[in-house]
């Protein structure tokens, strides 16, 4: 059947050419492009998907960015750190040149107090100075505030860590369950017999030999045993009234590392000791506490205590009054609270506690290193209690071991901060920015293999298309045979 009006053949050709149109057009965009998806219409639920992967590479990618920014900040705090424990080491040495007193003249020690005075200068001076993109580290910014610490109960608290999350503070309750003792040796007799007894007193700084003369009173003995204290870290004190129920032989340390040990020279069995339980012995040890921090048990050196938690890092000092051998029964308790500061580092791609960390850095100024137990740094200048023209140089000694100690383990803690948690971090972060790359690749970017193929396709379809829509519109034109034409 012939028709002029309705040229089905020729429809049939446009749709189909239509269709291949629009083949080729999708696989130009694509391949020019480089991305299967252009558009949501492309592929909605692939749109969706690669949409969120980009949104997690570009949170992972920051991750990464403020990972190795913490790095740069650890790096530019432990560079000026090492310069203050090299100024530490400097006084130190000055120091043990003027306990030299009998080389060393009264005006070669002021020339060491006068290069100490630079030098702790120069520490405080640095702490003010250090920073990073205006960021101060050293001075004090980075630490952390308390509120509530007693004292009398907690003579130092030195806060490394504190995940605050959505707290507006950190409570720490301290429970003592069993106190710090000293090692202890009694002897019970008012004093020495009729026969002189020689023994070995040894403590944690050393050993010395003394001899007690026949009938040596118990005073005696405690004054022999304390002018040499400073040797032994061994004490003596008198026990009842002008020593008539012997001494105690105490170490001048609290713990399990400390110890006191008392050996007769001769066999007569003239110097019977016992320890804390009774028992004759010739050594006694000392006791840590046994103390929890928000109901964890905590770590214990003696009087001190150190805590480490997911959300919480922190070293105490326990004041002696409050964990020392007064507290045999019941418990003991101390509490305060951490309420700002500290260095925030968000280490993942998402905001929220788990993926953050936090890091205290205590003040470098000389007033604030050292402790309230053996001093601060300040404390060794020019007029002041332990100044080199004071004589006490075995103070300032303390005082300066226990500086370099605290420089050198917050140096230590923001290494192990850098090596075991930064590094790894971005090692991680990094393995999980080619897995999303990858992933995300695979949903949207074109294959142009596949897609070169399909152009080829479309190219070929295209031209028999606008052949064959041609050959149909000619088909029309047959009528007109019909009509003699």
């Amino acid at each position: 059947m012939s028709r002029i009006n309705s040229n089905i053949p020729s429809l049939v050709a446009q749709r189909h050419l239509t269709s291949s149109q629009e083949s080729l057009r999708l696989s130009l965009e694509r391949l020019s492009s480089g991305l299967k998806i252009n558009r949501g219409a492309d592929n909605p639920a692939g749109l969706i998907v690669s949409e969120r992967l980009r949104s997690e590479i570009s949170a992972v990618s920051q991750a990464m960015d403020n990972s190795s920014r913490a790095i740069n900040v650890i790096a530019t705090t432990e560079g000026a750190l090492d310069e203050v424990q090299a100024l530490l080491t400097d006084i130190q040495g000055l120091l043990v040149e003027a306990a030299n007193s009998g080389a060393f003249s009264d005006e070669e020690v002021a020339a060491n107090q006068l290069q100490v005075d630079n030098a702790i200068d120069s520490i405080t001076r640095i702490a003010n100075t250090t920073t990073f993109a205006g960021r101060k580290l050293i001075n004090g910014e980075l630490d952390y505030v308390t509120s509530g610490v007693t004292q009398t109960e907690l003579a130092d608290v030195h806060v490394h860590g504190a995940n605050f999350g959505s707290q507006a503070y950190v409570a720490v309750d301290v429970e003592i369950a069993q106190s710090a003792q000293k090692a202890q040796l009694a002897f019970s007799d008012p004093g020495v017999g009729a026969t002189a007894v020689t023994v070995d007193v040894r403590g944690n700084d050393g050993i010395i030999t003394l001899t007690f003369p026949a009938s040596a009173t118990t005073i005696e003995m405690v004054n022999a045993i304390n002018r040499q204290v400073d040797s032994t870290g061994v004490t003596a004190v008198a026990s009842g009234t002008d020593g008539a129920l012997g001494m105690r032989l105490l170490s001048r340390e609290y713990g399990s590392e400390a110890f006191v040990s008392i050996q007769e020279m001769s066999s007569n069995g003239l110097f019977t000791l016992q320890d804390r339980d009774g028992l004759t012995n010739i050594r006694a040890n000392g006791r840590d506490l046994s103390a929890t921090v928000n109901g964890i048990s905590a770590t214990a050196d003696g009087l001190e205590l150190s805590f480490s938690s997911r959300f919480l890092k922190l070293g105490m000092t326990v004041a002696e009054a409050f964990g020392d051998g007064s507290l045999e029964t019941g418990l003991a308790s101390s509490s305060f609270a951490i309420t700002e500061g500290g260095a925030l580092f968000q280490l993942g791609p998402q905001v929220n506690t788990n993926q953050q960390e936090n890091i205290g850095v205590k003040s470098m100024q000389a007033n604030k290193l050292g402790n309230s137990i053996v001093g601060f740094l300040s404390e060794l200048k020019t007029g002041q209690q332990n100044a080199l023209g004071t004589g006490n140089f075995q103070q300032a000694s303390k005082i300066v071991e226990e500086v370099i100690t605290q420089v050198a383990v917050l140096r230590g803690r923001l290494g192990a901060f850098e090596r075991n948690t930064l590094q790894p971090n971005i090692r991680q972060l990094q393995i999980t920015t080619e897995n999303l790359t990858a992933s995300e690749a695979t949903i949207r970017d074109t294959d142009f293999a596949s897609e070169t193929s399909e152009l080829t396709r479309s190219q070929i379809l295209v031209q028999a298309g606008n052949s064959i829509l041609a050959i149909a519109n000619a088909q029309s034109q047959n009528v007109l045979t019909l009509l003699g034409g």
